[in-house]
């Protein structure tokens, strides 16, 4: 807990973590329990995601916040639940790390 408070970049993966949960849990969600499962993980993700963000630029954490769920998303789809990844979505996925990734190494620079 103590590493998450110390390090928003941390804070921020564990929002992501829990981004997919909620929006996986959306869509597979039938029974009660699943569903306070997904409202849980939409306000955790929530709620890490402002901690981490007053702390970090606010046009780079969303970016990250965004795009890393996405790509996480569409993993766990694919991974778990058999959803179709075709070579071109990856490659736009590839290409969405990347700019995430730049963003980052960018927001390094000009602390």
């Amino acid at each position: 807990m103590k590493l998450l408070l110390k390090n928003p970049w941390m804070t921020i993966l564990v929002a992501i973590i829990f981004e997919s949960g909620w929006v996986v849990g959306i869509k597979y969600a039938h029974t009660p329990v699943e569903w306070l499962l997904t409202i849980i993980s939409l306000l955790t993700s929530f709620g890490l995601y402002l901690v981490a963000s007053r702390r970090l630029p606010v046009g780079t954490t969303y970016a990250v916040f965004v795009g890393l769920g996405s790509a996480a998303t569409v993993l766990i789809g694919w991974l778990v639940f058999g959803d179709a990844l075709s070579a071109s979505q990856l490659l736009f996925l590839v290409i969405l790390l990347v700019g995430v990734i730049g963003l980052k190494l960018v927001e390094e620079e000009t602390e």
